[in-house]
């Protein structure tokens, strides 16, 4: 059986939610770095796309903004299902999120 990947978030990171426009933004610092979509029906988030502004890319800040809302999710009782093929990368990578999915 193969270890799970360690999640590393980085430090100083805020997930703020913005329900009117049905993203999730991340900030490092006072720095926007990205976002998810999603719609919500009926306790059941579809994540739609993972954007992250090309400066920061390819330096974990995806990872980090999905466990966030994935965590977020999950603690609100919400199941997902996961159109953002980054999504879909990163359940695979990480499956103990799996328990989420409608």
């Amino acid at each position: 059986m193969t270890a799970a990947p360690e999640k590393i978030v980085h430090h100083g990171l805020r997930l703020d939610h913005d329900p009117g426009r049905q993203r999730y933004s991340l900030w490092h610092g006072a720095t926007y770095v990205g976002f998810l979509g999603y719609e919500l029906n009926d306790g059941v988030a579809t994540l739609q796309h993972t954007i992250i502004n090309e400066a920061y890319g390819r330096r974990g800040y995806a990872r980090a903004l999905v466990t966030l809302v994935l965590d977020r999710l999950r603690g609100e009782g919400v199941k997902i299902v996961p159109e953002c093929s980054y999504v879909q990368d990163y359940l695979t990578r990480y499956p103990e999120y799996e328990d989420l999915l409608a």
